[in-house]
């Protein structure tokens, strides 16, 4: 079958199958692509909007034991520059974010030997309890695994045990890529496919709020990704019909798909025999974020990483599948350590002006992507303002 045929047979509902998205990866016209990503995102979200979180992203510590290659923030036990945050500095960073009206804190750390689960809880109670207008999305399903193998619990002991203190949602970090082959090379002492999946079934479960990403760059080829998304995709398909619900706006299973890509400049990586197959350009994380919206047809919400890429190539990312901007996240420790390329906070209103010059409305939302505030107004904004090339195909599909 020839790629447009195939593009037309998917902008009409068809579910593609890992060889139908490996042409489609392969072969296909850009633009064509992204015309047909674009499509289906106004089908599944707002077309007029694009929703963005005021958070904080914190780091409660940096000491882990699993020594990934790509992570340049992590420290091992007994290091000099290893730390866990008191509560005082926790404190400060949620005060903070209280005060630009921030609505989350997004907390993970590292594997830490030895921390354990009555701390993770008593840490949650405190903040539940001191900032009760902030949610707490915290950990990853690689951090759930640690302290479970470290208390001698299953998933859902630990998860139960952190959603009664106050856990509301577990992000999707860690996952990389999800294919063993990949991850033996990348991040041996990790968990592996089956165990990610199986911590955020659990979390699924027991309704806590999740995302689920993926890593590009770290030397994969084409067919692991799509099994990364195909895995990911099923998971979605049996959360959704464990809740008895099929629509993608409820909230069930993942709220959301971000992706990023290897930041390793600040790394040994750059210095490796490897360094010639790691990284990624912006065109081949558009183009992957097309696919991702091609592959997930029980997504409702793609993200732009404008943290890796910048502002300009997420404004271009709203045009070809995205339909969230992201957050503020205020402060950024971890892939910033990688990569010089990097940014690390944006003010809500900087990120109110990128979304109205791609052509869209901004609303605030929160960690379910429910509207906080929409802002139908333009900001004054003194400076001349970048307009982005909009192809024919998107000025057909925002009329519709």
């Amino acid at each position: 079958m020839d790629t447009e045929t195939l593009l037309d047979q998917v902008a009409d509902g068809h579910r593609l199958n890992e060889e139908e998205a490996l042409l489609l990866w392969r072969e296909a016209d850009f633009n064509s692509l992204g015309q047909v990503a674009h499509a289906l995102r106004l089908k599944r979200s707002d077309p007029a909007v694009v929703t963005y979180l005021v958070d904080r992203n914190i780091n409660y510590t940096n000491v882990c034991n699993t020594d990934c290659t790509f992570c340049g923030f992590y420290r091992p036990p007994g290091h000099a520059e290893a730390y866990v945050l008191s509560r005082d500095v926790l404190g400060k960073k949620i005060e903070e974010t209280l005060a630009v009206g921030g609505t989350r804190i997004l907390m993970q750390g590292g594997h830490h030997p030895d921390l354990r689960l009555d701390w993770y809880c008593e840490l949650l109670r405190w903040i539940r309890t001191t900032y009760p207008a902030i949610e707490i999305d915290a950990f990853s399903p690689s951090e759930i695994d640690n302290i479970a193998r470290i208390e001698g619990l299953s998933y859902e002991q630990v998860l139960g045990r952190l959603r009664d203190a106050g856990l509301a949602g577990l992000p999707g970090g860690g996952g990389e890529i999800l294919d063993d082959e990949v991850r033996r090379v990348v991040s041996p002492k990790k968990l592996m496919t089956d165990g990610w999946i199986e911590v955020m079934r659990v979390a699924h479960r027991l309704g806590l709020a999740t995302t689920a990403s993926m890593v590009i760059g770290l030397g994969e080829g084409l067919e692991h990704r799509v099994r990364h998304l195909l895995r990911v995709r099923a998971l979605q398909d049996e959360s959704l019909a464990a809740t008895g619900r099929a629509s993608l706006l409820d909230g069930n299973g993942f709220t959301a798909f971000i992706h990023w890509t290897l930041q390793f400049d600040l790394l040994p990586l750059a210095r490796s025999r490897r360094a010639p197959d790691l990284g990624s350009t912006a065109h081949e994380y558009l183009r992957t974020l097309s696919m991702i919206r091609l592959v997930l047809d029980n997504f409702a919400h793609v993200a732009a990483s404008w943290p890796t890429m910048g502002e300009k190539v997420a404004q271009v990312a709203l045009l070809l599948g995205a339909d969230d901007f992201g957050s503020t996240m205020l402060e950024e420790n971890v892939v910033s350590q990688g990569g010089r390329g990097t940014h690390c906070a944006m003010t809500p209103e900087a990120i109110q002006r990128h979304i109205r010059e791609a052509g869209f409305v901004p609303v605030q939302r929160d960690t379910r992507y429910r509207h906080l505030r929409r802002f139908d107004e333009a900001l004054p904004d003194p400076r001349k303002t970048w307009k982005p090339s909009v192809p024919a195909y998107v000025l057909k599909a925002q009329m519709r």
